[in-house]
């Protein structure tokens, strides 16, 4: 019987919430006042007891430019600098306010519109923050279905009073020309009982360091923005707290640890909206530190296309439990034109629940980002890319400030990245001509840089033959011929672009910049390797010395993501060792002290291409040890080994030798080798009679000179590992100067008559 009695409950419930009435309070078609002569209003216009009698009266839809108006507006008589504002008010009455629980508003707006409901503002769409006056222009120009849709903005109740209430829009052109323009609105009241305040949009993380982090989200109705944290799931002792209302939300919280993991919840002064056990960040690393880090490099992903969810998906599968630290953003990450409800639907709406909340996204912009701004590649008009991310300009994240939202650099442990712009202020000033602004700043940045791997990337490709032809296209060809030699010069390891919807990867190459036709093989590679260290015919990986910094670098295209559409007569392109037309796909790095591990993860879960680089591997090194003493000997490379002295698998091994011995270890293709020369001294042990003739080497330690006594025949000076350095000495000396050497710690071998002496000596 309670059973029944709580299914029939549970039915009413849903009957009710299914039942809810819809109450329409402003048609499409209905009547507005409307104001179209070019006067700037003012504020006064908003409110409820302003007096509209000298307005015009028409019915929506409201405009001009795409003939399908019912009331045509005027934009003045000059089409090379129409009004910029247009303005329109509709009052009506509700009976009881009190009956509905939230309002949708639907409408269509080309280009900006600013919404106020008997004097306040409740909405704004396409129109930049902060106060708008007379003139100000809208973001962006609308364009295709942006202008033509219906866009919903959800209203709680309380924001309309029982009796009369004024609804009062103006509508903002993007610019003096624009070719036309739209308006029309409905309002409809809702009884259903639900929370018309959810969050809509995130949260995703930017901005990340050491110490702090900056979260976004978006919400259906304006709000206070509030999150709590805490290195616990479920424990959020701390709170950061921003005042006032919004639903664009941006907060940041400092004074953390580094290269911890903290939980956090989305709340307002009311009420938690999100909090799982997925919403957590990481902040970055210590620089310099070596870990073993992951990054997800996606380019041209937000199509919408069946692509782009295998993709992802398939990536996810990789990975499993594993964290992913970042994701790279290539460029047109929302497709066709950079719009914020694509954006929303091409970017957000699918990676939502698998990184946002909890992976860092570090992005680039492409040409279709700038597509919808249509006076120029100007970032500074606020595209919607500009304000839905946040970058590390001023440096905030490692590297040198580039005081430019377009351009950035950051650090993550042991890596530095660089994330450029291919096609925004200065278009032909910033990659192409090497003056410009962003190429200047590029090797300030890359002069400063210290982290043991660097990794660029940007959107537009200088090698690549599938979807676009960087022999015939300008922007690439210009990128190739002016700028990447820079990169090789200054020692960048990677190069990631997008653009060509497709895969292509070179091996370690340097110097090429022509056509693709004057590319030598065995002129531009700098190795025959595959460099995909799988144990397969010449495999082994790339190796680079970081103090070289001229070894060449590895190129890859991977603008897969979302879709695969094209290539070119001549694909492959010939300084590419590998190309797939076929299937789409993302690049997984991981980084791990010396090792860099490259992954193209297709569509169906194949890895059909990868490739490895090392750092400073090959090494060879001379210890110089006490007689029985420990040493810890440690292989140059992260990956699986084989020792010489035995069956150990690890990648350090001590010994205690008592002679003089080599060391071999190899990975498990002898690819590598590391050979350590251990050389046994007796470093305390002095006979007497040496003794009585020699008794020490002072003052130590020392800033400088040292005494080194009577009798010497050859003085050398040697580090803890065996490198030895050069010392001025003549017969018959009985000191000797260090103080060009570092500070550090010595030993000074000193032959004499009568035997050799070792004296350890600390150089400060």
């Amino acid at each position: 019987m309670r059973m029944k009695i709580y299914n029939l409950l549970v039915f009413t419930i849903l009957s009710h919430l299914v039942m809810a009435q819809n109450t329409t309070f402003i048609n499409a078609g209905d009547a507005w006042k409307y104001l179209d002569n070019g006067t700037n209003q003012g504020t006064s216009w908003r409110d409820k007891a302003f007096v509209d009698d000298s307005w015009q009266t028409g019915i929506s839809e409201f405009g001009y430019g795409d003939a399908d108006e019912k009331t045509v507006v005027h934009f003045g008589a000059n089409s090379a600098s129409k009004y910029t504002t247009t303005y329109f008010r509709k009052t009506f009455t509700i009976a009881d306010a009190s009956l509905y629980t939230f309002y949708t508003m639907n409408v269509k707006r080309d280009d900006g519109i600013v919404v106020y409901v008997n004097g306040v503002e409740v909405s704004r769409l396409n129109m930049p923050v902060g106060t708008i006056s007379f003139s100000t222009f809208a973001s962006s120009d609308m364009a295709g279905t942006n202008e033509s849709s219906w866009q919903p903005i959800t209203l709680p109740a309380g924001t309309f009073v029982t009796g009369s209430n004024t609804v009062a829009v103006e509508i903002h052109q993007a610019n003096l020309t624009s070719s036309d323009i739209t308006f029309d609105l409905e309002l409809l009241g809702s009884t259903a009982f639900v929370n018309p305040l959810t969050i809509t949009r995130g949260p995703y993380l930017q901005k990340a360091t050491t110490t702090s982090i900056t979260l976004k989200w978006r919400t259906s109705l304006a709000t206070d923005s509030k999150v709590s944290y805490g290195t616990s799931f479920g424990n959020f002792p701390k709170q950061v707290i921003l005042a006032g209302s919004r639903t664009d939300h941006t907060l940041e919280i400092t004074g953390l640890l580094p290269y911890t993991t903290y939980y956090y919840s989305i709340e307002n002064a009311n009420e938690v909206l999100q909090g799982d056990v997925d919403n957590h960040f990481t902040t970055n690393p210590t620089i310099g530190n070596e870990g073993s880090y992951n990054f997800w490099v996606l380019g041209d992903c937000g199509t919408t296309k069946v692509n782009q969810v295998n993709v992802r998906d398939k990536y996810v599968d990789f990975m499993g439990a594993d964290t992913t630290h970042g994701v790279l953003l290539l460029g047109d990450n929302a497709y066709e034109s950079g719009f914020d409800a694509e954006y929303q639907k091409g970017f957000f709406d699918i990676y939502q629940n698998t990184h946002l909340k909890n992976s860092m996204l570090w992005p680039a912009p492409g040409n279709h980002d700038y597509d919808n701004n249509n006076t120029g590649k100007i970032e500074s008009q606020n595209i919607p890319y500009y304000t839905i991310f946040d970058t590390p300009e001023n440096g905030e994240s490692g590297g040198i400030a580039s005081n430019n939202q377009a351009f950035y650099s950051y650090d993550y442990g042991n890596v530095h990245f660089l994330s450029l712009d291919s096609y925004g202020t200065e278009n032909n000033l910033l990659l192409y001509d090497t003056l410009g602004a962003q190429v200047t700043w590029i090797k300030k940045d890359l002069a400063a840089n210290t982290q043991k791997w660097t990794i660029a990337y940007w959107h537009h490709p200088p090698y690549t033959m599938g979807s676009h032809n960087s022999d015939l296209e300008t922007d690439l060809a210009k990128i190739r011929q002016n700028f990447i030699r820079i990169l090789e010069r200054m020692g960048v390891d990677l190069i990631l672009c997008g653009h060509s919807h497709n895969y292509e990867r070179s091996k370690l190459i340097k110097g090429h910049y022509g056509l693709e036709a004057t590319f030598d093989a065995n002129v531009h590679n700098k190795s025959q390797s595959s460099g995909k260290y799988d144990g397969s015919n010449n495999s082994c990986p790339y190796h680079k010395n970081k103090t070289k910094g001229l070894d060449g670098t590895v190129y890859v295209v991977s603008g897969s993501a979302g879709k695969i559409s094209g290539k070119q007569v001549s694909f492959p392109h010939n300084a590419m060792h590998y190309s797939n037309a076929t299937n789409a796909g993302s690049l997984a790095l991981n980084v791990t002290g010396g090792r860099l591990d490259a992954k193209f993860i297709c569509e169906d879960g194949v890895i059909r291409d990868q490739f490895t680089i090392l750092k400073d591997a090959n090494q060879n090194l001379i210890y110089h040890v006490n007689k029985g003493d420990n040493i810890t000997l440690k292989a140059s490379w992260n990956g699986e080994y084989t020792w010489s002295t035995g069956s150990e698998k690890s990648r350090s091994i001590s010994l205690n030798p008592t002679t003089d011995v080599t060391v071999i270890v190899k990975d498990s293709y002898s690819c590598i080798t590391d050979t350590f020369k251990i050389v046994v001294d007796n470093l305390n042990g002095l006979d007497d009679a040496f003794t009585n003739k020699y008794a020490f080497i002072y003052p130590n330690p020392t800033t400088g000179m040292l005494d080194i006594g009577d009798n010497v025949i050859t003085v050398q000076i040697l580090d803890l590992i065996g490198n030895q350095y050069p010392v001025t000495y003549t017969k018959n000396d009985t000191a000797i100067n260090i103080s060009s050497l570092p500070n550090g710690a010595y030993f000074i071998r000193v032959e004499k008559t009568g035997g050799v002496y070792f004296e350890k000596v600390l150089k400060k």
